[in-house]
């Protein structure tokens, strides 16, 4: 009896210290708005403000510009920049399509420290709007990590040594041209698919297959590809791959790229950006000009709930978002509006609740395109916006209740006169990792 009970015992030590040791390990962040996909960091220990003195930054590490973000998993941290090459240099107007020389590089990083593991580098010649560089989230699964550049370089690496497994490029592959601010739909891994929006007659949207490359299947025609990410979404039990192009949203079979349905929703410039989001059985897109939709959908189809009758970017009813990718539940919908408005909608009706500039502005004033990410941990938001300040704060249908805030990074690029961060950090292991177009910062945020 008592070597029994010493060996229960001993199973349930071991079993505990396995799951200390889970938890001491905390999560990784592998693609675009985290594990799930969906900017919620699931991870306790986390502060719930900061000291006079701001969160402590672990490290610093060069790097070239970029819009994307980093990605983390098994102790690694994943970036791409871009390098101009000698004598290069971006234009002074911003929308220029001039041909840059320069190259693209896929960074592998050290979590500890952030030393340098791998590199892979290529020549990339950019032709797109705000050329400072990638604008992709790497994803990380199976021990490969996946890229895209924004001239349309899709590589898949071996995560460990930065091997090429293989690579494709969309201009070339599908006879089409790079989009005016390049290709920016961060990819979405689905079981062995790697599902991209690429572009071209019947081939916006595309799976490969993640071991060899090979092209599963393609689906949708459209003008331009648009910039919104693809998404997975169950409603009603079914899966469905959401895939939001200029022209309409439509719901596919991920497994086959079969068009289940399509809703019609034309928006000015191409500007299909914010990540659509799921709330139930309901899909909520914003987008710059044309403002907010809502979608109720169902075995049969999609139909619209309700919409942003007016298509004006500067007067404004519900939320016309130009970057940020709102946050939403059953209860609101929260994200910045086009000129740094924060916002709160009530998701059964668009109708906003309230508005501060206070996030987003420092002196408090409208901006165009003004930027914040907002990711949401336990009861409370962490939100990055482009003058490089973390903000903690408390969202609720009532208001802004701001708790903390530290700057942490300084703005170094340009947008409408102004300079700007508009790169979307990562939450993981009880830290931050954000970047400019010159360095790439670790941050923890672990309670003490």
């Amino acid at each position: 009896m008592k070597l029994k009970r010493t060996l229960c015992c001993g199973v349930i030590l071991t079993v505990g210290l396995i799951g200390l040791s889970r938890q001491a390990q905390g999560n990784d962040w592998p693609q675009w708005l985290g594990p799930q996909r969906d900017a919620v960091w699931r991870e306790s220990g986390i502060v719930s403000s900061f000291s006079a003195a701001g969160p402590e930054v672990l490290w610093r590490v060069p790097v070239g510009g970029g819009y994307s973000g980093p990605a983390v998993v098994d102790a690694k941290v994943y970036l791409t920049d871009r390098q101009l090459a000698k004598g290069a240099s971006n234009p002074s107007d911003p929308f220029s399509r001039s041909s840059i020389a320069g190259t693209e590089r896929i960074l592998c990083l050290r979590e500890s420290d952030g030393k340098l593991l791998w590199k892979h580098e290529y020549a990339s010649a950019y032709t797109v709007s705000y050329a400072a560089g990638p604008r992709t989230t790497p994803s990380v699964a199976d021990g490969r990590v996946f890229t895209l550049g924004a001239e349309g370089d899709l590589f898949c690496l071996d995560a460990v040594t930065g091997t090429v497994l293989w690579s494709r490029q969309f201009k070339k592959d599908f006879g089409i041209e790079t989009p005016l601010w390049g290709f920016s739909a961060h990819p979405l891994i689905d079981g062995n698919k790697l599902i991209c929006l690429a572009g071209g007659d019947g081939s916006t949207v595309v799976a490969f297959d993640t071991r060899s490359g090979k092209e599963l299947w393609r689906a949708l025609s459209a003008k331009e590809p648009g910039y919104a990410p693809p998404m997975i979404y169950s409603f009603g039990g079914r899966r469905e791959l959401i895939v939001w192009h200029p022209e309409s949203i439509n719901g596919l079979d991920p497994e086959t790229g079969k068009v289940y349905w399509t809703e019609p929703f034309e928006v000015r410039s191409g500007l299909s950006v914010p990540t659509p989001r799921q709330v139930g059985n309901r899909l909520f897109l914003t987008c710059f000009y044309n403002g907010s939709k809502m979608m109720e959908i169902g075995s049969s189809g999609a139909k619209t709930l309700w919409q942003t009758r007016k298509a004006s970017e500067k007067d404004t009813e519900m939320l016309h978002s130009i970057i940020s990718t709102p946050y939403a539940d059953e209860r609101n919908i929260f994200g910045v509006c086009s000129y740094g408005q924060l916002r709160c909608l009530d998701p059964d009706t668009g109708e906003r609740r309230w508005e501060t500039l206070q996030a987003t502005t420092p002196d408090g004033k409208p901006a165009r395109w003004a930027n914040a990410f907002l990711v949401k941990q336990a009861d409370q938001f962490f939100i990055w916006n482009e003058k490089g300040d973390l903000i903690i704060a408390r969202l609720d249908s009532a208001g802004y209740h701001e708790i903390s805030r530290a700057h942490l990074l300084d703005p170094t690029n340009t947008a409408q006169g102004r300079d700007v961060v508009w790169s979307h950090p990562a939450f993981a292991n009880r830290r931050m990792y954000a970047r400019n177009d010159s360095e790439i910062i670790c941050v923890s945020l672990a309670t003490k």
